[in-house]
């Protein structure tokens, strides 16, 4: 009795002398970081470089002034916000040793990364509900997707998947930490969580049902709206029409495919852990938010001539400017 009283009064103590924690990256890779940060820094500046390329040709070229294009920029300004909010802490740990980090910056990096990729998701299930209706109901399209349409989603967007992550770092918060050493280079849930001295069932329990439910249903959506959309293009019959209209939706699909690609990876060797390095992991983890961005913007500008005619006319501007 007397022991657990005093196993108890140092969880205790050890629970309030934690006031920050320590990112401890990439442990077993200590000879390759300094090239790892040189190809994480060029990925991210290619990241803001193109998505703010591709919101600024949009802002500029009245063109651009639809729908579709409003639902790519909210996708671009996601994808700007993930990658501020965790790669430049990953380099200045590599370049500058700066490993810690306050518990306020570390969870709210936290709600930050699992509701803006959740909003990523839910953004990408909308682009497939308007390319379904651009394709399956196209004489309806303009009285359907319409500006307004675009501001409830976002705001939809925003709202839902902002109210059901918050608990997830709120729960975190709440705990009791004896150890402060977190063996990532990002304060994911499950790493900085397992640090507690209580207990973290319900925590990851709700970011489990939570995460699958919001990723689960935006998958079955997009998987729906696609199946209707290949299903009304093989009924067309016009010579070229069927290439036309998988044009369309071609670039949004490879977007998906790259999303979906590096979740589940990531996915899979979260749950094979013990038979994987613990590096890659926290390697692919990294990569979710920098390949995604980076890559988003320039498959839409490469397979969309109005993006690309957009780009010209940007730098055609810039250069009369000068």
């Amino acid at each position: 009795m007397i022991r657990r009283q005093h196993m108890e009064a140092q969880k205790n103590t050890s629970s309030i002398l934690v006031s920050e924690f320590l990112l401890i990256c990439f442990p077993n890779l200590q000879t390759w970081q300094h090239w790892l940060s040189l190809a994480l820094s060029l990925l991210f500046l290619l990241a803001l470089g193109a998505n703010a390329t591709l919101l600024i040709t949009i802002r500029m070229e009245a063109s651009l002034h639809e729908p579709m294009y409003y639902l790519l920029s909210l996708l671009s300004l996601l994808d700007i916000v993930l990658c501020l909010t965790v790669i430049p802490k990953v380099l200045a740990i590599f370049w500058f040793d700066n490993k810690s980090i306050s518990f306020s910056a570390c969870f709210l990096q936290m709600f930050i990364m699992n509701s803006f990729l959740t909003m990523e998701s839910c953004t990408f299930m909308v682009m497939a509900y308007d390319r379904y209706v651009a394709i399956c109901k196209p004489l309806q399209y303009p009285s359907i997707i319409t500006d307004q349409f675009v501001a409830k989603a976002a705001i939809f967007v925003a709202t839902q998947n902002g109210v059901l992550t918050m608990p997830i770092p709120i729960l975190s918060s709440q705990l009791r930490y004896c150890a402060r050493i977190i063996k990532n280079c990002i304060c994911t849930n499950m790493s900085v969580s397992k640090l507690s001295c209580d207990d973290i069932t319900f925590n990851q329990l709700y970011q489990f049902v939570i995460g699958w439910t919001l990723l689960g249903s935006d998958l079955i959506l997009i998987i729906l709206s696609y199946s209707f959309i290949l299903k009304a293009v093989l009924r067309i019959k016009a010579e070229g029409a069927v290439a036309k209209a998988l044009g369309t939706c071609g670039s949004h699909f490879i977007l998906i495919l790259f999303f979906s690609t590096v979740l589940l990876v990531l996915v899979i060797t979260n749950l094979a852990r013990e038979r994987i390095p613990p590096d890659v992991p926290i390697l692919l983890n990294i990569l979710h938010h920098l390949i995604p961005p980076a890559l988003n913007p320039i498959v839409y500008g490469v397979r969309t001539r109005e993006i690309k005619q957009g780009i010209w006319n940007l730098l055609r501007r810039l250069k009369e400017v000068r």
